[in-house]
């Protein structure tokens, strides 16, 4: 795809939502990263939802972390694979309280050695959280970018890198945003 093409589908995506964001219900770095992490394989509705229940409750690493996975796990049974998750996200608080004082860590590394936490899930972190131009490819990312060959690839990664690395630099903090958001209601799954 030519770089003109490229920088016109972008401008057109920011003129149509000049300030994207995340559908998921959050009010701290620490809501977001559950919420993102609850969402794997689940509709943000359905993690709105959880989240509505749990967050009055529970919205820090220690609060989340005192109600041990079987109290959890009435507050996120609207999510699928409920089970996994509730294990993983008392482990994930555990972590963040005994190695980074109840704080998300800055790094990708850091991020992803969280139990629960993918490369998807450290992107979006690093993106909305920390500001840094990452672009995590979920399904409706995937799509997109074959459907219009601004990045084709056979495998999230690749059209990840290709995103990275083809996307101007003026849209790269908001093109997560704004693919996802046109793959979920525009460019949808057949």
């Amino acid at each position: 795809m030519h770089a003109a093409t490229r920088t016109a589908i972008y401008r057109r995506l920011r003129a149509a939502n000049p300030a994207p964001t995340t559908e998921l219900e959050h009010h701290s770095p620490f809501e977001l990263l559950v919420a993102v992490m609850l969402s794997a394989h689940t509709t943000d509705k359905s993690v709105n939802a959880a989240t509505r229940i749990l967050f009055p409750v529970a919205n820090t690493p220690e609060a989340i972390l005192a109600l041990g996975v079987e109290g959890l796990k009435p507050y996120i049974r609207s999510v699928g694979l409920y089970n996994t998750k509730s294990q993983n996200l008392i482990g994930l608080c555990r972590q963040l309280v005994e190695r980074h004082g109840g704080r998300l860590p800055g790094d990708r590394a850091s991020l992803e050695a969280l139990p629960g936490v993918g490369r998807k899930t450290a992107n979006i972190i690093l993106n909305m959280v920390f500001g840094q131009t990452e672009i995590a490819v979920d399904t409706h990312i995937f799509r997109v970018a074959n459907r219009t060959g601004l990045a084709p690839g056979k495998t999230p990664r690749t059209v990840e890198d290709s995103l990275v690395a083809n996307t101007p630099a003026e849209f790269r903090k908001d093109a997560h945003h704004w693919l996802i958001l046109h793959g979920r209601y525009v460019c949808t799954a057949r």
